[in-house]
């Protein structure tokens, strides 16, 4: 590592650790981090490429947000609690003024989940940022995808499609209410609060990244199960509602991606201990295959969503 590497981590990723799980951060050749008794740990990793996940003109700021915030929707998705990130970044050229907007918005989010960047790697090369992020569960209580029967109910958090819109706005698509739209596309929230209580309830789940068709998919073929989705049911922002007014895209809400929601699946006998308004937009199926009640007619519906190397 060069001087000037370490001059660049220093000044923009260099953040005092904070958790008490994390005893030695940057600085070292690897940090140090503890795993309490009784819990198991939980890792993700996702990597963004300049022109295949954003526009080269976003605001660095938004970069550093989403590209935390998609790795904390992976551990939410698992009921985990996270506590540290490791950053690695593949920059062109060395832009100071980007490194400090982009910094400002990683640690910005970062420290309303008190998350720590303990360490990772920088490398000159194409635009690329990848981050590995970290949790806690307890022993026996991570949310995943195989635990979905016949019977239970399928819930999601917050409304859908958003995110999906917000591509297109951000492509040139005309829309009441923009700003909402955008704001779900470049800076989604990560659903933390809601993975950790549904510890113990849910009997699967998954983030809504790729589309809701397309994660639902995973769920159903992790269980070996299949799901009947009720249309009016799912949850959909106003700007939503007059896109698919406009256009007639009623898909949207079902393969855009980027929503950063849960989908999860929740026996019947414990609905009752969902403490939030989430909700319920269909049930799972021992028949294979997604199907959706729409305009009281039943139609399958391919699992598709984004797919890298499609």
């Amino acid at each position: 590592m060069s001087a000037a590497e370490f001059d660049l981590i220093a000044r923009f990723f260099d953040w005092p650790a904070k958790h008490k799980l994390n005893r030695l951060s940057v600085g070292d050749d690897c940090a140090l981090c503890c795993v309490p008794a009784g819990h198991e740990l939980a890792v993700t990793t996702d990597t963004m490429v300049a022109g295949v996940h954003f526009f080269e003109t976003v605001k660095p700021a938004f970069l550093g947000h989403k590209l935390l915030a998609v790795n904390l929707s992976d551990l939410a998705s698992m009921g985990a609690e996270p506590f540290a990130v490791t950053l690695a970044l593949t920059l062109p050229r060395v832009d100071e003024d980007w490194l400090a907007d982009f910094s400002a918005g990683l640690r910005q989010l970062a420290e309303r989940y008190s998350v720590d960047l303990i360490g990772g790697d920088t490398t000159s090369g194409p635009l690329t940022l990848t981050l590995q992020a970290m949790g806690i569960v307890p022993e026996g209580l991570a949310l995943r995808r195989d635990g979905a029967q016949p019977g239970d109910l399928i819930y999601v958090t917050g409304t859908l499609g958003g995110g999906g819109l917000g591509l297109k706005i951000a492509q040139g698509y005309q829309s009441i209410l923009p700003e909402m739209a955008l704001q779900r596309f470049h800076c989604p929230e990560p659903q933390l609060k809601h993975g950790l209580a549904l510890r113990g309830i849910a009997s699967a789940c998954i983030d809504i990244s790729d589309g809701l068709a397309q994660d639902l998919g995973h769920i159903l073929a992790k269980s070996n199960v299949g799901a009947c989705l009720d249309w009016e049911q799912i949850p959909l922002s106003a700007s939503v509602r007059d896109y698919i007014e406009q256009t007639g895209d009623w898909q949207l809400p079902i393969s855009g991606g980027d929503d950063y929601q849960l989908c999860f699946t929740v026996p019947p006998e414990k609905q009752h201990q969902l403490t939030t308004d989430y909700t319920r937009i269909g049930v799972i199926e021992a028949q294979p295959g997604l199907r959706i009640n729409r305009q009281g007619k039943a139609q399958t519906i391919q699992a598709k969503g984004y797919e890298h190397f499609s």
